[in-house]
């Protein structure tokens, strides 16, 4: 059944944008280091423009703009060029798309922008003289940038680095953000579900810009930080041994054989 309609009073920013609090990485012992893994969220600019990262509490958070318009925003061929309509409530007129700002990842040669600390900084990665893959390959080849992987969308390559599933804070009496989030343009905002009080997760497709111009390659593969950690975070390197969350076409995911039927 799919879910109501938000309660909108107009056409509006929302209907193509949305502000959120994304959280990034929940801190669990004294001392813990989550760069890494900020690294990799603030790495996925195609559908997100980041502001404000910060830590309270526990909790590692980033704000930020999610580029993902309402599902029921519709062109009208009555209306202007530029004319759309709220299939929902019937509202006519403009909505025009705010500038999308540069977030540059990739500085050019060995430079990066990564997260150290609490803040963004452009860095220098030192890489090997022989660049090796994540995931050990023949002839040193990242097997995943030939793999037949699939997104929702139905784009092939890539995929993990073009998918994320994100936790957006939204507490149980912030109804209309709830409701704005679960009438996002499926498959571009996904399987929305409320898993934990407070928080709404959701699939997002959003490719991250640290892949190489063809898109395929990461180009962190192999990196280290000044302090000598890999400048990849653990998730974009071990697998989950039941192929659970794998794409389609995923060469790491092995179907179960089917048991033969006895005569």
């Amino acid at each position: 059944m799919p879910p109501a309609p938000p309660p909108c009073a107009s056409l509006g920013s929302q209907c193509r944008a949305l502000p959120v609090t994304i959280l990034i990485a929940s801190y669990t012992k004294p001392g813990e280091v989550l760069d890494p893994e900020a690294t990799w969220l603030l790495g996925h600019t195609e559908t997100l423009a980041f502001r404000n990262l910060r830590q309270e509490g526990k909790d590692l958070l980033v704000d930020a703009t999610m580029r993902v318009r309402c599902r029921h925003l519709k062109r009208d061929p009555s209306l202007p060029p530029d004319g759309v309509r709220c299939a929902a409530h019937g509202y006519t007129g403009t909505v025009p798309e705010d500038p999308w700002p540069a977030q540059p990842r990739r500085l050019g040669g060995d430079r990066f922008r990564i997260v150290v600390g609490d803040v963004q900084d452009d860095v220098e990665l030192s890489l090997p003289p022989r660049q090796l893959p994540v995931i050990p390959a023949e002839d040193d080849i990242n097997p995943c940038s030939l793999a037949p992987c699939t997104t929702a969308d139905h784009r092939r390559g890539s995929a993990c680095c073009r998918d994320m599933q994100l936790e957006i804070r939204c507490p149980e009496d912030s109804s209309t953000l709830e409701l704005l989030l679960r009438n996002r343009q499926s498959p571009y905002f996904c399987k929305v579900s409320r898993e934990r009080p407070g928080w709404i997760e959701g699939e997002l497709i959003n490719t991250c810009d640290y892949l190489d111009e063809e898109r395929l390659n990461c180009t962190l593969h192999g990196r280290s930080r000044p302090d000598g950690r890999p400048a990849k975070p653990d998730l974009c390197s071990e697998w989950p041994d039941d192929g659970k969350g794998l794409h389609p076409g995923c060469l790491w995911y092995d179907p179960p054989k089917r048991k033969a039927h006895s005569t």
